[in-house]
């Protein structure tokens, strides 16, 4: 029997572009069999709305306006916050990356360590990381998330990871495992290390866990290319506006939750 959880990133996959786009481009060309006009209209809504969200203007636009602002977190600001460690996010695994000959943690997640093994240099706080196998992790992951940026941390940054969780598979888990972990140090006050755009739903899911959290931010959607080529379609423009209406659907789903 399947898990409800098991089935989070394969509806995730469908509610969002672009399989929902080319889904409603598919309808439109059924429709359009029996009722010319209005089938032409969907695949002309779902093409067009495809061409948008491909743009990274529309991206940065749907950050600003879908998603609560966050503000970078300084050193200055870190040092007084009065934190007791570092928390990073995991954001995924390659599982297999003959290169290295083993699995290597995908973009997302090296991104969030090297921001989080910064912040340690500046203010000497110790780091925790969670990341476990995840809902849709390939049966060739043979490591957790956890233990690929255990390893990750020590050969690329020197740095020991004092705290890990291997075993979540989301971001409420996430914060469920690591407040024993942290507890037993007597840490409550954490900086947490995710994605901007992450942000939002990550401290709603660490305070209900019982953490005070200092939002440590990194990885905006800012404007980063010049004139026309902000409305021209790219892959990273579609996957930024991807990422800002899946927070933003969590979002609302956590509020029922």
């Amino acid at each position: 029997m399947i898990a409800p959880g098991e089935l989070k990133p394969v509806l995730t996959t469908l509610a969002l572009p672009p399989a929902s786009l080319l889904l409603l481009i598919g309808l439109g060309l059924v429709l359009a069999a029996r009722r010319r006009a209005s089938g032409l209209a969907l695949v002309w809504l779902g093409a067009t709305l495809l061409w948008l969200l491909s743009c990274h203007a529309v991206a940065v636009w749907l950050a600003l306006n879908l998603l609560p602002q966050q503000t970078a977190l300084s050193v200055a600001a870190l040092k007084s916050s009065d934190a007791q460690a570092i928390v990073v996010l995991g954001g995924g695994v390659h599982p297999v990356a003959p290169e290295y000959a083993g699995p290597q943690a995908a973009p997302a997640a090296a991104m969030r360590l090297r921001y989080g093994a910064w912040l340690a240099r500046q203010s000497g706080l110790p780091v925790a990381f969670a990341g476990g196998p995840g809902w849709g992790a390939a049966q060739a992951q043979a490591l957790s998330e956890g233990e690929v940026v255990r390893r990750a941390a020590l050969q690329d940054y020197g740095l020991t990871l004092r705290w890990v969780d291997s075993q979540s598979r989301d971001t409420a888990e996430n914060a469920r495992q690591l407040r024993p972990l942290l507890q037993k140090d007597g840490v409550q006050r954490i900086a947490l290390v995710t994605h901007a755009s992450h942000m939002p739903r990550a401290v709603r899911a660490f305070e209900d866990a019982g953490f005070t959290v200092v939002p440590a931010p990194m990885g905006f959607i800012l404007p980063s290319r010049s004139g026309l080529l902000e409305w021209l379609p790219s892959s990273d423009g579609l996957e930024a506006s991807r990422t800002v209406l899946k927070e933003w659907l969590g979002l609302w789903a956590q509020r029922f939750t």
